[in-house]
């Protein structure tokens, strides 16, 4: 599976981007898609119109929930990477990916490749 973090889905809205031919490549290879509920949160709080939330929604598989092992993990990863503000979030999305082994797909792979000691894989 893979996980689409905020920035990627908001970057494949636009037909022609290279997040839009890997996001179609990987739908043409029938790879599963999903995006976990936090991430999902962040793309809803826009900007976007309601053209693109619906082009989004057909999109997007299952929204993956967040659970309390994800929150577990989230926080060490948080504790781990320097308590950094404003990066809870990016902690989040990556414990979701890492509890259900997903690869995530996103533009600001500097927020994330600090978590692949810890096991994340980046769709690349």
């Amino acid at each position: 599976m893979i996980h689409l973090d905020t920035g990627f889905l908001i970057r494949a809205l636009s037909a022609g981007s290279s997040e839009d031919h890997a996001l179609s490549a990987w739908v043409a290879a029938n790879q599963n898609v999903g995006m976990s509920a936090v991430a999902w949160a962040e793309f809803l709080c826009g900007p976007l119109t309601a053209s693109e939330q619906r082009v989004a929604d057909g999109i997007v598989g299952p929204r993956i929930d967040f659970t309390g092992s994800d929150a577990a993990v989230a926080a060490r990863l948080f504790n781990e990477s320097g308590r950094r503000r404003g990066s809870l979030p990016d902690c989040m999305i990556a414990a979701a990916a890492l509890g259900r082994r997903a690869r995530l797909a996103t533009t600001d792979e500097g927020d994330f490749r600090r978590f692949e000691a810890r096991g994340l894989k980046l769709a690349r």
